[in-house]
C-alpha cells in the first residue's frame, strides 16, 4: 500500500483498513479530520485544498517512514484530499497497524501530527460572508509533539481551521517571539543535537557587504549562538541594491550596528558583537580569536590575505569568496588539512587593479548567491555534514549558470604562510607614491603628466575638469606598449584614487620611479570645490 497519497475523491475508511489488515496485527488506530460547518464562530460553507504534490508525497512518505522505524508498527499509510470538500466529508484519514494498540496509537497521532506541521498543504474556508484566501495548512498546526511527551494517549488531534492572517497567536503555537527550527531539525543530519551545536557555536562575519548580508543573516536565522560582525563602512544608498538587509533612511549609519539591529529582530536569542573597524595584519589575530570558524565578506586582496594568514596561524578554518561582474568563487580553507589561500594563488593582483563594484558593477544576486553558498559551507563546517568543499575552488557564471570546481593542492611551504607580517601586496610606499592636490590645474602647472586611467565610458560621463589630460585606459597602461610619458613625472587619476595607486605601484615595480597616483581621485577634488 501507497505510504502516503493525495485523492481527489472520497476517501473510503473502510477500503483502506481493510488494507492494512494483516494476521501480525492485533491493533488498529485511525485518524479521521472531517469538514465542519463552523470555524471561530463563523459559518463555513465548504473548503478546498492545494498541494505542491512532489514535494508534499516525498515529505509525506518520510513522515509514514519515520513512524514505522520509531514505533515498530505493521503497517501505516495516510491519504489526504485535495480539490473542493463539502461538509461532513473526510479531509484526511490515517490509519495504523501494529502489534499492540499501544504503539498503534503513538505512530498514528505522530503522523497526523506531522502531516498537518510539515507537509505543504493550502486550504480556502468558504464562508457565508466569503472565503479566507489561500492558507498554509503547516501555519494552522501546532507541531508534532515529542516521543516522550506523547506518552499512551490516544489520537487527540483535530483538524482545526485557523488562519495565519489572525493577529492574536494561539495558544497551541509557538511564540512569535522565539526562535523556531522545526524545518531544519527535522533533516536527519541537524536535529535535535545539531541545532544545540549551532546554538554553541561562535562565527565572526568579515564584511557587512553583498556578501555579508545573505552569509548573516541565514547564520542568524539558523541559530548560531554568536555572531562577531567586523566592518568600518557607513551604509550608503548604492548599497542597497545588493545589500536589502538594510533601509534608504538608515544611509549614514555604521553598518555593523544596522546588522545588529536587524539580526537581533530576526533571532532576539542571538549574541551579536560588532566591531567597526577594518580588518588588517595587526588586528586580524585578535578579531578572530574566541570564533569557530571565520566567513570572509571583504572586497581587498590585502584583507583576503590577512584574514587567511591569522587562520593559518591560529588552525581556525575560513570560508572566503569574491564576486567580479557576474561572476564568483568560493574556497574553504582548513589549515592543516587542505589549501589556503596563498597556496591556490601565490600571485595575486594588487588592490585596485580587478574592478571593485563601484568601478567594475555588479547585479545584487551576483554577492547574494556567493554569500549564500558561505553561509551553507559555514554550517557544513559546524554541522559535519557531508558535502564540504575541500581541495578545491568553486568558480560560478551566473550568466551562464555554469559551475566549475578547480583542484587545488596545499603548498609544501603553506604552514609558513601564517607567518607572513602582513597580507598587503602594495610594495611601494603609499606615502611616498600619493599626492595631493586642490585641482588639476594645480598639479598640471606642477610639471606632472596627467593621465586619466579611467574606462572611456567613465570618461564620458563624468570628464577630467580643465586641464591638459590624457586618457589611457588602466588595461593599456599596464599590459599595452609603454607610453613615453612615463619617462616624465606623471600624476595617475581615477574616480577614488585605489585604481591609480596600485597602478602607480604596479608601475614603479617595472622600473618606472616617477609615477605617482593622485590622492582620493576625482572624487576628492568634487569634494574640496564644493567644501
Amino acid at each position: 500500500m501507497t505510504l502516503f497519497r493525495f485523492s481527489t475523491d472520497p476517501i473510503d475508511p473502510t477500503a483502506l483498513r481493510a488494507a492494512l489488515e494483516g494476521a501480525a496485527a492485533g491493533g488498529y488506530s485511525s485518524f479521521e479530520g472531517w469538514v465542519r460547518d463552523h470555524n471561530e464562530g463563523r459559518s463555513v460553507r465548504r473548503l478546498e485544498y492545494e498541494a505542491f504534490e512532489a514535494l508534499a508525497i516525498k515529505e509525506g512518505e518520510r513522515i509514514v517512514s519515520e513512524a514505522l522505524a520509531r514505533f515498530g508498527v505493521e503497517r501505516a499509510a495516510c491519504v489526504h484530499r485535495l480539490g473542493a470538500l463539502e461538509i461532513g466529508e473526510t479531509a484526511v484519514w490515517v490509519g495504523v497497524a501494529a502489534r499492540h494498540r499501544h504503539e498503534a496509537f503513538l505512530a498514528c497521532r505522530y503522523i497526523i501530527d506531522a502531516v498537518k506541521h510539515r507537509v505543504p498543504i493550502w486550504k480556502k474556508e468558504h464562508y457565508l460572508e466569503g472565503d479566507s484566501g489561500w492558507v498554509n495548512c503547516e501555519r494552522c498546526a501546532a507541531p508534532a509533539e515529542p516521543l516522550a511527551e506523547a506518552g499512551a494517549r490516544a489520537p487527540a488531534h483535530q483538524h482545526r481551521h485557523e488562519h495565519e492572517h489572525r493577529s492574536a497567536p494561539h495558544s497551541e503555537t509557538q511564540s512569535a517571539a522565539a526562535p523556531d527550527y522545526s524545518r531544519q531539525m527535522v533533516l536527519p543530519e541537524v536535529g535535535a543535537a545539531g541545532q544545540a551545536r549551532l546554538g554553541r557555536a561562535a562565527v565572526l562575519i568579515v564584511g557587512c557587504g553583498g556578501l555579508g548580508v545573505p552569509a548573516m543573516s541565514y547564520l542568524a536565522a539558523a541559530g548560531i549562538g554568536r555572531l562577531g560582525l567586523v566592518d568600518a563602512d557607513v551604509l550608503e544608498a548604492s548599497n542597497l541594491h545588493r545589500q536589502p538587509l538594510y533601509a534608504l533612511e538608515d544611509a549614514g549609519r555604521p553598518k555593523v550596528e544596522l546588522a545588529a539591529e536587524r539580526l537581533r529582530a530576526v533571532n532576539p536569542a542571538l549574541d551579536v558583537r560588532t566591531y567597526r573597524t577594518r580588518l588588517d595584519p595587526g588586528n586580524a589575530s585578535d578579531l578572530i580569536a574566541g570564533y569557530d570558524i571565520v566567513i570572509d565578506c571583504t572586497d581587498t586582496i590585502a584583507s583576503k590575505l590577512a584574514l587567511n594568514d591569522a587562520c593559518v596561524r591560529s588552525g581556525q578554518p575560513a570560508v572566503f569568496a569574491s564576486v567580479y561582474q557576474y561572476e564568483g568563487q568560493l574556497q574553504v580553507v582548513r589549515p592543516g588539512q587542505g589549501p589556503c589561500l596563498r597556496c591556490v594563488w601565490p600571485e595575486t593582483a594588487r588592490d585596485g587593479l580587478v574592478g571593485a563594484c563601484a568601478e567594475a558593477g555588479v547585479l545584487g544576486p551576483v554577492p547574494g548567491v556567493l554569500g549564500t553558498l558561505q553561509a551553507l559551507e559555514a554550517l557544513k563546517v559546524l554541522l559535519d555534514l557531508p558535502g564540504q568543499l575541500t581541495d578545491a575552488v568553486l568558480m560560478v557564471d551566473l550568466l551562464t549558470l555554469n559551475v566549475t570546481r578547480l583542484r587545488a593542492r596545499r603548498a609544501p611551504d603553506c604552514p609558513r604562510h601564517g607567518a607572513r607580517g602582513t597580507g598587503s601586496l602594495q610594495s611601494a610606499d603609499a606615502a611616498s607614491v600619493e599626492i595631493e592636490f586642490g585641482s588639476l590645474q594645480a598639479a598640471f602647472a606642477a610639471g606632472y603628466t596627467l593621465i586619466d586611467i579611467r574606462e572611456p565610458a567613465e570618461c564620458a560621463r563624468e570628464p577630467a575638469p580643465g586641464a591638459a589630460v590624457s586618457a589611457i585606459p588602466l588595461t593599456q597602461l599596464l599590459y599595452g606598449p609603454p607610453p613615453a610619458s612615463l619617462s616624465q613625472r606623471c600624476l595617475l587619476i581615477c574616480t577614488s584614487g585605489v585604481r591609480s595607486l596600485a597602478a602607480a605601484g604596479e608601475l614603479r615595480a617595472r622600473g618606472h620611479a616617477h609615477v605617482y597616483s593622485l590622492r582620493g581621485g576625482l572624487a576628492a577634488l568634487a569634494r574640496a570645490a564644493t567644501a
